[in-house]
C-alpha cells in the first residue's frame, strides 16, 4: 500500500480532531478539487497567482499557494507571500474604533465633528452640472456620525464609486474626504473613504499612529507578524506584483525598488493569508483568539448585525473602469454592519456562504468572508486589477462553491 504523504496525514488528523470537537472541516476530496481549480486558473492565465485559506474557529483547514508572486522574475507564490490588502484594512480600523467604544472613549451616534472639526456642518450637493462639474450645496439634514462612517452611510464617496465625485475631484484636486456629501447622512449606502476618517479619529483619541496602535492592540496579540503599513525590506521582498487585466491579457507592473507606505484607516496594510486568517478566527470566536480577547462577544455581534435599517447595499458604478468594475455581489438586498457587508440570502442550495455571513475586500481582488452559521472563514488573495473583474470573481466563486459542496 502506498504510504500517505505527511501533508495528507496531517489533513486527515486535523479533520478527525475538528470533527471530534464539533467543528466544521473540509474533506480530502474538496481539498483536491480546490487544488485542481486554482492550478487550472493559473494554467489558463485567469490569474497570475493566488494564496487561499479556509479556517474554522480553532485551526486552518486549507492554506495553499499557486502560480507566481512575480512573473517576470519567475518567483513562485508561497504561503508567506505578502499582499497589498488595501480595503481589507477597513475591518482592522473598524475593530480599533470598537475597542475605543468599549473603553467609553466614543459613542456610536456621536457626530464625527465632535472629534474632527473639519467634518462639522458638511453640506450636501444639491445640483450638479455634468458639463463643467460645477455644483451647488445645501445644509445636510443632520451631522454624520461614527455609526454612519462605520456603515458607509455618511454621504462621503470615493471617485471610483461616484462619477459626480470623480468629476469634482478631477476639477478641484481636493481630497474626496473634503468634498460635499452625496446625500444626507444615514439615508443611503455608498462605499466611501469613511474608514479613513475613522482612522484619523482613532489616532486622535488613542494618541498613537495607526501603525503603533494596530501592532500593539491587534497584530501582536493575534500573532500577525507580517501585517504592517511599513514592511521591512525582507517583507517587501515577498510582496506580490500587481497585474492589470487588459484586452490583450494580464499585464504585470513590477514592484518599485523600495516600498513607500500609505498609512490610512481605509487602506495601506500589507499582510499574508495566514496572518489575515488569524483576524478571521478572532471574529469567528466573537472577539478572542487562542485565549487573547480583543473585543467582547456582544461587540462583535453588534458589528456583524444590520446597522442600516431598511437601507440596502447599493451597486457601485464602474466610474473608473481600469480600477473597478461594478460591485458588490448582494447589492440591492444585503445589509451592512459596523465594518462589514452582511449576506442576507441563504447560500446552501447553491453551495455558497450562509445567511448572516459577513465580508469585505480590497481593490486588488483580495477577499475574505466569515460564516458564523457554518463555523468557517475564508481568505483569497490575488493582486489583479480591476476590482471585481468578471474573471477574478469567477475564480473566487468557484473557490466558494468547492468549499461548501464538501464542507463536513
Amino acid at each position: 500500500m502506498r504510504r500517505l504523504s505527511t501533508s495528507l496525514m496531517m489533513l486527515v488528523l486535523s479533520a478527525c480532531i475538528a470533527r471530534s470537537a464539533g467543528l466544521s472541516t473540509l474533506s480530502a476530496g474538496s481539498v483536491n478539487a480546490i487544488d485542481r481549480m486554482f492550478q487550472a486558473a493559473v494554467d489558463k492565465a485567469e490569474i497570475p497567482g493566488v494564496v487561499a485559506a479556509v479556517t474554522n474557529k480553532d485551526q486552518i483547514l486549507y492554506l495553499k499557494a499557486f502560480g507566481r508572486q512575480d512573473v517576470a522574475r519567475n518567483i513562485p507564490m508561497s504561503t508567506d507571500t505578502v499582499f497589498r490588502i488595501a480595503s481589507m484594512t477597513k475591518p482592522v480600523t473598524s475593530a480599533g474604533i470598537m475597542m475605543l467604544y468599549e473603553e467609553g472613549k466614543l459613542r456610536l451616534d456621536d457626530p464625527a465633528g465632535n472629534y474632527l472639526p473639519a467634518y462639522k456642518g458638511r453640506e450636501v450637493i444639491a445640483k450638479f452640472n455634468e458639463k463643467d462639474a460645477t455644483y451647488t450645496t445645501r445644509p445636510a439634514h443632520g451631522e454624520m456620525t461614527i455609526r454612519q462612517l462605520l456603515t458607509h452611510t455618511s454621504g462621503l464617496s470615493y471617485p471610483f464609486t461616484s462619477p459626480t465625485i470623480l468629476a469634482i475631484q478631477t476639477k478641484t484636486g481636493k481630497d474626496p474626504k473634503m468634498l460635499p456629501l452625496l446625500f444626507d447622512p444615514g439615508t443611503k449606502w455608498n462605499y466611501s473613504p469613511a474608514t479613513a476618517v475613522l482612522g484619523d479619529i482613532l489616532e486622535k483619541l488613542s494618541g498613537q499612529p495607526l501603525e503603533d496602535w494596530d501592532q500593539a492592540r491587534v497584530f501582536r496579540p493575534l500573532g500577525m507578524a507580517d501585517t504592517t503599513y511599513a514592511p521591512s525590506p525582507e517583507k517587501a521582498a515577498r510582496l506580490a506584483t500587481i497585474h492589470e487585466r487588459k484586452s490583450t491579457g494580464l499585464v504585470e507592473n513590477p514592484n518599485l525598488p523600495t516600498y513607500a507606505p500609505d498609512v490610512r484607516g481605509d487602506g495601506g496594510l500589507v499582510s499574508t493569508a495566514s496572518d489575515y486568517t488569524a483576524f478571521v478566527q478572532m471574529l469567528l470566536n466573537e472577539g478572542s483568539w487562542h485565549g487573547k480577547r480583543l473585543l467582547k462577544p456582544e461587540t462583535v455581534r453588534l458589528m456583524t448585525s444590520n446597522q442600516i435599517g431598511s437601507v440596502v447595499v447599493d451597486t457601485m458604478p464602474a466610474a473608473i473602469p481600469s480600477r473597478s468594475a461594478s460591485f458588490p455581489f448582494g447589492a440591492g438586498k444585503d445589509k451592512f454592519g459596523l465594518g462589514f457587508q452582511i449576506t442576507v440570502t441563504e447560500g446552501a442550495p447553491r453551495h455558497e456562504r450562509g445567511a448572516g455571513s459577513y465580508t469585505w475586500a480590497g481593490i486588488n481582488n483580495t477577499h475574505f468572508w466569515v460564516d458564523p452559521k457554518n463555523g468557517i472563514g475564508a481568505v483569497i488573495l490575488t493582486q489583479v486589477l480591476p476590482f471585481y473583474n468578471a474573471t477574478s470573481m469567477d475564480v473566487m466563486t468557484r473557490f466558494e462553491k468547492l468549499i461548501y459542496e464538501h464542507l463536513q
